[in-house]
C-alpha cells in the first residue's frame, strides 16, 4: 500500500488553514507548523496501520501458508536481502504445504503473495493478466532505461503494441534471422580464439601442460555481453554495433555501466519502498547521473536508427529482415513509441541471453561429460566457424540437434535470466477463489517454480538436460522436460504478457552456444565453484555472477 502523498497534503493544507483561521491572531509561519505537524501525525497513522494493524490483523488474506520466522517489523526481508532473489521463495514451495500460493511479509511487513501452482500461475498470467499490472516503482526504475515500450506498458496500450509487434517475433521471421545468429557466433568465436591464443603466449596459466599453448582465462559474461548486444543489434536492428571486435564502444559501456551491481543503486531501491520514485530520480548521485546518462545515449542511438532506417525506405532500397524494418513497415508506431521498443529489445534482449550464455557455460564447465557429448554433436551436425564455404546454418540444422536443444532448454529452466518478477492487483480481484484485494504486490518467481518437485518431479533440483531427450518415438513428455503443466516452465512466463522475444531469444541462444562449444573446451577457474553455494550472484533484473564467470577456454582442434 503506497503512502497517498497528494490526498495527505490536501488534508493538511485544509486542516491547518481550519486549525489557524479561528485563532485571534496567526501568521504565515504558524499555518506553515501547524501543516507539518498535522501531515507527520497522518503519516504516523498510516504508518501504525500499513505496518502493524493492516498485516497483523486485518487482512484478509492472513491465514493462508506463510514462511514461519522473520522479523516482527521487516517480515522475511532478511532472508530476501541475504539471498539471492528467488532462492527464499524456492526454499518455501519445497518446505511450507501450499496450494500454489504463499503469503509472506516483506520490508516494513509489506505484504506479497508468492505465485506457484498452476491453476494460480494461470489466472494471474493468462486468464486474468490485466488484472494484474507492474508496481509503479518498478515501471519507473525499468522505463528510465527501457522506455515504456511493450515491456512495461499496460492495458489497452500493452494490447496495441503487443498485436504491433508480433509480426516482427513471428517464427516464419526468426526463421530467416538463423544465419545472422550464427555468423555473430563464428565472429565471436573467432575473436575469442585470437584472444585466448595472444594471452597464453604470454604466460597465462593453464591447467593443462600440454594445452597450454592454447589456453587462457576468459570473462565468459564480458563476451557474451558483446556478442548479444551484435546479435540484436544486426538481427534486430540492422545495424553492427561492432561490440565484438571493440569492447570499449560507447553503447556496450553503457550497459556494462548501469547493469554492473552498485551498493547505492541497491540502496535507492530499497528507499523506494516509502519514498516517491519522481524524488529519488532527482536526488543529485552518482547512481542517477549513471542513468540519466545512459537513457539519454541510448535514446539518441535509437533514434538515429530509426531514421536511418526510414531513409532507407523512403529511398526504396531493401531495408533487410530486422525487427526494426518489419516494426517500420506496420506504420503503427510513432517515431518516440518505436523509441521506447528499440530501447526494450536492446536491454533486454542482449542482457537476458547474455547471462544464459554466463550460466550455459558454468554448468558445462561443472559437467565435461554433458560438454564434451554436446561438443560432438555440434561438431557432426554443423559447418566449422573457419568455414568460408558460404553455407549457411539454418532453423532446420538447429531442430535436428536434440541434445544442443535439451542443453539449452535446461539452462534456461535451471538458471532462468530473470528470477524474480513483480505484479499489483490493479483492481479488487481473486486467485485460486482467495479475494485479492486491489493494491497487494504478487511474487511470480521462475528460480521456484522451475524447481518445484510437484510439478518437475524427485530431480527437481538436479541439472539434468536428459528430462528433455525423448525416451522413445512417442514420447511427448520430453517436450516439456517431463514437467506436470504448461505453468511449470516460467521461464519466458505465459499469456498476453509472456515474453514476446522467446523465439529470437532461445534462437540466439542455441546458435551461440553451438558456435562457441564446437570451438572450446571450458573448465572451471577455481575448483571451489563446483559447488555452486560458492558462486556469488549480483542483485538486479538478471541473475548473474558477481564477480564475473572467470574459466579456463581452451581452443580445440580439429573445427
Amino acid at each position: 500500500m503506497a503512502f497517498p502523498w497528494g490526498v495527505s497534503s490536501i488534508i493538511s493544507l485544509i486542516s491547518s488553514y481550519l486549525i489557524v483561521s479561528i485563532q485571534p491572531e496567526w501568521s504565515y509561519s504558524y499555518m506553515f507548523r501547524t501543516f507539518i505537524s498535522v501531515w507527520f501525525f497522518q503519516v504516523f497513522l498510516y504508518g501504525v496501520w500499513s505496518v502493524i494493524l493492516y498485516p497483523k490483523v486485518f487482512s484478509p488474506l492472513i491465514g493462508l501458508p506463510e514462511p514461519k520466522g522473520g522479523s516482527w517489523l521487516m517480515g522475511q526481508f532478511g532472508a530476501i536481502r541475504k539471498y539471492p532473489t528467488g532462492i527464499p521463495m524456492r526454499e518455501w514451495v519445497a518446505t511450507i504445504p501450499n496450494d500454489g500460493i504463499i503469503r509472506y511479509l516483506s520490508v516494513l511487513n509489506q505484504e506479497r503473495l508468492l505465485i506457484s501452482g498452476p491453476k494460480a500461475l494461470g489466472e494471474v498470467l493468462v486468464t486474468k493478466s490485466y488484472d494484474f499490472k507492474k508496481p509503479g516503482a518498478i515501471r519507473f526504475g525499468l522505463g528510465r532505461l527501457l522506455g515504456i515500450g511493450v515491456l512495461l506498458a499496460e492495458g489497452d496500450e500493452h494490447k496495441f503494441q503487443r498485436r504491433s509487434l508480433l509480426p516482427a517475433f513471428a517464427f516464419r521471421h526468426i526463421k530467416d534471422l538463423y544465419p545472422s545468429f550464427w555468423n555473430k557466433g563464428r565472429e565471436a568465436a573467432q575473436a575469442m580464439t585470437n584472444d585466448i591464443i595472444a594471452k597464453a603466449a604470454k604466460g597465462t596459466s593453464s591447467p593443462d601442460p600440454e594445452k597450454a599453448e592454447k589456453t587462457a582465462v576468459i570473462d565468459v559474461g564480458g563476451w557474451a555481453s558483446r556478442a548479444t548486444l551484435d546479435i540484436i543489434g544486426a538481427s534486430g536492428l540492422g545495424r553492427d554495433f561492432g561490440a565484438i571486435q571493440n569492447p570499449n564502444t560507447e553503447l556496450n559501456a553503457m550497459y556494462q555501466r548501469v547493469f554492473s551491481p552498485s551498493k547505492q543503486g541497491q540502496r535507492l531501491a530499497f528507499l523506494g519502498s516509502f519514498i516517491p520514485n519522481w524524488i529519488l530520480a532527482a536526488l543529485p548521485v552518482k547512481r542517477n547521473e549513471e542513468i540519466g546518462e545512459a537513457a539519454k545515449f541510448i535514446r539518441t542511438v535509437c533514434r538515429d536508427l530509426i531514421r536511418e532506417k526510414k531513409e532507407t525506405i523512403a529511398r526504396k532500397e531493401v531495408a533487410g529482415r530486422d525487427i526494426l524494418s518489419v516494426a517500420l513497415e506496420s506504420g503503427a508506431f510513432a517515431e518516440e513509441n518505436l523509441v521506447d521498443q528499440l530501447m526494450t529489445f536492446l536491454a533486454a534482449g542482449h542482457e537476458t541471453t547474455a547471462t544464459a550464455m554466463t550460466w550455459a557455460v558454468y554448468m558445462l564447465s561443472r559437467y565435461p561429460a554433458m560438454q564434451k557429448r554436446l561438443r560432438d554433436e555440434i561438431r557432426e551436425k554443423l559447418p566449422s566457424i573457419d568455414d568460408d564455404s558460404g553455407r549457411d546454418v539454418t532453423s532446420l540444422d538447429i531442430d535436428r540437434m536434440p541434445y544442443l536443444n535439451a542443453v539449452c532448454n535446461e539452462v534456461l529452466r535451471y538458471y532462468a535470466p530473470v528470477p524474480l518478477t513483480l505484479r499489483e492487483a490493479a483492481v479488487d480481484t481473486s486467485i485460486s477463489g482467495i479475494r485479492v484485494p486491489k493494491g497487494t504486490i504478487i511474487a511470480i518467481s521462475p528460480w521456484a517454480t522451475n524447481f518445484d518437485r510437484e510439478q518437475w518431479g524427485p530431480d527437481a533440483h538436479e541439472f539434468n538436460p536428459d528430462r528433455w531427450m525423448p525416451k522413445s518415438a512417442d514420447d511427448k513428455r520430453a517436450a516439456s522436460g517431463g514437467a506436470s503443466s504448461n505453468y511449470s516452465f516460467l521461464t519466458f512466463l505465459h499469456g498476453p504478457r509472456s515474453c514476446i522475444g522467446l523465439a529470437f531469444a532461445k534462437a540466439e541462444f542455441a546458435c551461440l552456444l553451438a558456435s562457441w562449444l564446437g570451438r572450446f573446451e571450458f573448465a572451471l577457474k577455481n575448483l571451489e565453484e563446483m559447488d555452486e553455494r560458492n558462486v556469488e550472484i549480483k542483485g538486479g533484473i538478471t541473475a548473474r555472477p558477481l564477480n564475473g564467470m572467470h574459466v579456463h577456454a581452451t581452443v580445440v582442434d580439429g573445427w
